[in-house]
């Protein structure tokens, strides 16, 4: 399964979060440390999109999502 992931991810996507539930469970409790504001609510919005996107066998998607979400919230440079 990684190798057809990884063939199907093109290769900016090299410095995304891989899409697991550790993953998102650890981008979720990082999001919950935040203070309030914009950042918080992109962050959750995209947590929120990678779910779907997981749960949708989309796993492309889920790591672009859940990159986004690191971003805004501060774990990735």
């Amino acid at each position: 399964m990684a190798a057809v992931i990884c063939s199907t991810v093109p290769a900016s996507a090299a410095k995304m979060a891989g899409c697991s539930g550790e993953n998102l469970s650890k981008t979720e409790s990082m999001i919950e440390t935040m203070s309030d504001g914009q950042g918080k609510i992109t962050a959750q919005k995209e947590v929120a999109q990678a779910q779907d996107a997981m749960l949708s066998g989309k796993m492309g998607a889920c790591a672009v999502h859940l990159t986004k979400a690191m971003q805004a919230g501060g774990m990735t440079k």
